[in-house]
């Protein structure tokens, strides 16, 4: 069976964080913790899909969280224009996920009806929930379904051979993670479903959360979609940087060949 190349592409790290910006009810909740701000791109011959968008220099200025690298310029170390990107996968439509959704003028995205359900819908009539959207993101998602550019998916689906979504819920009510056929075997990029691996493998919630329930069932259904747990990849944690293989450049990482790092927590 054909595998796919997975990358991680860097764009971006919010460094004046602790760990209670991480996990609720930490033991340790003034100290320093990173986060780190990807997307991903799948890549089998000449298909490529991209998962997520990240935001631009606009939503960076708006929100005071500035970006390293605009995503389209990090793409171009893969040899990737935004012309060129004919697929999106939209995890959900959190502003660091969905914001460069008008970068990529041609692609059709895939995203949960859910998503777009509660992104639109009365909950936003939250502060708390509202906080982690931007309206002209959902918005330009809106566009791309009336131009007739997005499908939408009922929890699991089949986006080409050896690409799946599965929905998750939790830190959004759509959330959705992905799952990759690799040389390494399963992989599950879980973007927000698991923010660090701390998330994941001590099943500790992340303070922005729609449905603890749903996240906390959530880490377990990550676990069973990846062969092995070492190829659940986290949506945040600089760790994926320092135990997965370098990528064509500083900001690129490659994953589908497996951590070559073991992890400790």
């Amino acid at each position: 069976m054909n595998t796919w190349e997975v990358y991680a592409v860097k764009y971006a790290d919010r460094n004046a964080r602790t760990r209670a910006d991480s996990f609720i009810l930490d033991d340790d909740h003034d100290a320093p913790h990173d986060m780190d701000y990807f997307i991903w791109v799948l890549r089998q011959g000449a298909r490529v899909i991209l998962v997520d968008t990240g935001y631009d220099e606009e939503e960076a200025k708006l929100r005071g969280r500035p970006i390293r690298m605009d995503p389209r310029k990090a793409l171009q170390p893969l040899g990737l224009q935004p012309e060129d990107i004919g697929e999106i996968i939209v995890t959900h439509l959190h502003y660091d996920h969905a914001g460069g959704l008008a970068l990529f003028p041609n692609a059709h995205i895939h995203l949960q009806a859910r998503e777009m359900a509660f992104a639109t819908g009365p909950c936003m009539c939250s502060d708390s929930l509202r906080a982690p959207f931007t309206g002209e993101h959902v918005c330009e998602a809106v566009r791309k379904l009336y131009a007739g550019k997005l499908t939408f998916h009922d929890h699991d689906a089949e986006i080409a051979d050896g690409v799946s979504v599965h929905w998750i819920g939790g830190h959004s009510m759509g959330l959705q993670a992905v799952r990759v056929r690799t040389q390494a075997g399963w992989m599950i990029l879980a973007s927000d479903a698991a923010h660090y691996y701390e998330n994941l493998f001590k099943r500790k919630l992340f303070p922005i959360v729609a449905d603890a329930g749903q996240m906390l069932r959530g880490f377990d259904r990550l676990t069973r979609l990846a062969s092995t747990p070492e190829l659940i990849v986290p949506g945040h944690d600089p760790l994926v940087r320092k135990i997965f293989a370098d990528g064509p450049a500083a900001h690129i990482t490659r994953l589908d060949q497996g951590p070559i790092k073991e992890l400790f927590l």
